[in-house]
């Protein structure tokens, strides 16, 4: 049996680089979280999505390293796009969601703790942000409701930052009015 040292060679070179990249995009989530005082849950989540985007550029190394004829690559690559295209037009909001998670770690000022008010014409959703996770936002209103919303949702409705603690008026100040 041949063995292919060449091969082997750019596989370890590809394995050695992917960990460095890795270990450089894990230090800077952290130190961006650090400082933008981001809770543990979404960082694993931002973690879980920059390790796919590396292993998904490393597979499409390897398959280019180990003679992978390019025809036979393209109509592999355009038989999964064509998949995916399928699945992401049945369930757009998947990819949306995402998406949203990702700006919401990063750009989006909202933090788990903080009281909020959605600004939407037809709900009054007012109270503390709960969880963040890939998919889905979730708060308790001040009345107790627990509310699952989709992170593209959240990205699409005003968002009001309110103080930690509702003012609520005590009963003495209610009769003076």
């Amino acid at each position: 049996m041949i063995v292919p040292k060449e091969q082997l060679l750019y596989t370890f070179l590809l394995i050695v680089i992917m960990i460095i990249i890795s270990l450089i995009i894990k230090k800077a989530i952290r130190k961006f979280s650090f400082v933008q005082a981001i809770e543990v849950n979404r960082r694993k989540v931002i973690f879980n999505i920059c390790y796919f985007i590396i292993y998904l550029f490393s597979g499409f190394a390897l398959a280019i390293i180990w003679g992978v004829k390019f025809q036979e690559f393209t109509i592999f690559i355009s038989s999964v796009l064509a998949v995916l295209g399928v699945g992401f037009f049945a369930q757009w909001s998947i990819l949306s969601n995402l998406t949203a998670s990702f700006i919401l770690f990063f750009y989006h000022p909202i933090r788990i703790g903080h009281r909020i008010k959605i600004i939407d014409k037809d709900y009054d959703w007012t109270g503390e942000v709960k969880n963040i996770t890939a998919f889905y936002f979730f708060i308790e209103t001040d009345a107790g409701e627990h509310i699952s919303l989709p992170n593209s949702l959240v990205m699409q409705k005003g968002i009001e930052i309110l103080d930690k603690v509702p003012t609520v008026k005590e009963p003495e100040d209610l009769y003076k009015e």
